[in-house]
């Protein structure tokens, strides 16, 4: 594998802690969920091309997440008030965190050097981590396309 995905934690360990700042300005801890699976989706930016299918994905099938029990944590490095506009634009009902520091993407090892026109620079990888009741990561996919991916991982709940 890779050196930049060595540091993600493995599937069936106890899920790295959350704690940030939501779009609706309260502090939001991963803890707050305990005893419902939640979707923890890691995206690189607010309101561009593949961070709006995916975000718009989980809307889509956001009552059939509630239906299972679970709650949806969008999780990028944009501030608070860049998730307000993206959620008010795109009607999304489900929480968005600000980590704008890295410290959670870090954590989760989806802080990685990526690299576009030849320019290397830090940023946020794609991924997605089912966290089950227990607060252990159920499922984890490494590298998410937006296209279909909600629809996968409700499938993933559904067989919890």
């Amino acid at each position: 594998m890779p050196d930049k995905e060595r540091h993600m934690p493995a599937e069936g360990s106890k899920a790295p802690a959350i704690e940030l700042k939501a779009s609706t300005g309260k502090k939001v801890k991963l803890s707050d969920f305990k005893g419902k699976p939640v979707v923890v989706y890691f995206y690189p930016k607010d309101d561009t091309p593949g961070c709006t299918v995916e975000a718009k994905g989980f809307q889509a099938h956001f009552a059939a997440f509630r239906k299972a029990g679970a709650e949806i944590l969008g999780i990028s490095p944009d501030g608070v008030e860049a998730h307000c506009k993206f959620a008010v634009k795109y009607g999304l009902e489900f929480t968005l965190l600000a980590d704008e520091d890295h410290t959670v993407a870090e954590k989760y090892g989806v802080w990685v050097e990526k690299s576009m026109y030849g320019k290397k620079y830090m940023g946020v990888q794609r991924a997605t981590f089912l966290v089950d009741a227990e607060g252990k990561l159920a499922r984890i996919w490494p590298k998410v396309k937006p296209e279909g991916h909600a629809e996968e991982v409700l499938e993933a709940i559904r067989s919890l």
